[in-house]
């Protein structure tokens, strides 16, 4: 399906994470990084960004099996669900419907894409207060908003394929490996990605990247990290990728998951705009200046569930 078929999707809107420890877990996210709570319960986290004004951009849900929970994408509009559900269908992928996924959340589609990554689309959500200029509030990284999801997969090539040609996502940079994409950045909103797609061991889940104002917003959270004993946590950074050309910190949280904070990279509004390509073997792709990048970084990643129970 081509053109006006295809679901419109505006951007990567939040991640849910399966803890079996959630107290560690709002420690860590509230009280160390700064993330702002919507709404909890004995269960479940919503959290937020100071730039978010919708009612969750981060989900932690208390679970058996820890790891990613689903990846979600917001829709222009409630046809576009429709669209995508016809769409999904006809490649053969089973789709639930969900009323209330979520608090705050309206109706959703959710799914396993082709590649095993659990996937969930919807367009109505409840507003939350904008906390923008409530500075008196910004504690930790001072995260504004999630910007982007990285996974796992053994053939980036054919999954950045599957979703430039069946849910519209365009293709920014990739490392080219003998004439397939061995990594690839694909976006839907105009910045440089909202998921990055690189070959390894999966479906596993890489991390998920939230925009912070500044460096100086990722260096006082490496402080304030240090200063609260999760030193160790920090697994990697502060650096430049050369992809993206982000500034970046990458943490690990009580149960393994990864997030990055990011800043600096750059508009990809323009119509005719041209993939970076990257050759496989030049050192600054990842690390365009930083400490070596760990052994942990490139094998370690979360485990994925399923979203196909009714």
């Amino acid at each position: 399906m081509k053109g006006n078929e295809l679901p419109l999707i505006i951007r990567a809107s939040h991640v849910e994470l399966i803890f079996r420890d959630l107290g560690k877990a709002r420690e860590f996210y509230v009280d160390t990084l700064g993330f702002n709570v919507t709404e909890e319960d004995e269960h479940t986290i919503y959290l937020r960004g100071f730039e978010d004004r919708m009612h969750h951009s981060f989900v932690l849900r208390e679970g058996k099996h820890p790891g990613l929970g689903h990846m979600a994408y917001r829709v222009e509009s409630n046809e576009d669900l429709e669209r995508a559900e016809r769409l999904l269908t006809s490649l053969g992928i089973r789709c639930i419907n969900v009323e209330r996924p979520e608090n705050g959340q309206g109706r959703a589609i959710r799914f396993q894409d082709s590649f095993g990554f659990p996937i969930e689309l919807f367009h109505d959500m409840e507003q939350a207060e904008w906390l923008l200029q409530r500075y008196a509030l910004y504690s930790g990284a001072r995260v504004l908003r999630l910007d982007h999801f990285n996974v796992m997969t053994p053939d980036a090539d054919a999954m950045a394929r599957w979703y430039m040609e069946h849910l519209g996502f365009k293709l920014t940079e990739y490392v080219d490996d003998g004439g397939k994409m061995s990594a690839a950045w694909l976006r839907r909103k105009p910045s440089s990605h909202d998921i990055a797609i690189m070959s390894g061991a999966g479906p596993r889940f890489h991390h998920a990247g939230f925009y912070v104002s500044d460096r100086d917003a990722i260096l006082d959270c490496a402080d304030i990290m240090a200063s609260r004993g999760h030193y160790a946590n920090i697994e990697r950074g502060p650096g430049r990728h050369g992809i993206t050309n982000a500034f970046f910190l990458y943490v690990r949280d009580p149960e393994g998951n990864r997030i990055e904070f990011y800043t600096g990279d750059y508009l990809a509004a323009e119509p005719d705009f041209r993939p970076v390509v990257w050759r496989s073997d030049d050192p600054q792709r990842q690390t365009f200046w930083a400490s070596p990048t760990p052994e942990s970084w490139w094998k370690e990643a979360s485990p994925v569930n399923s979203v196909l129970e009714d």
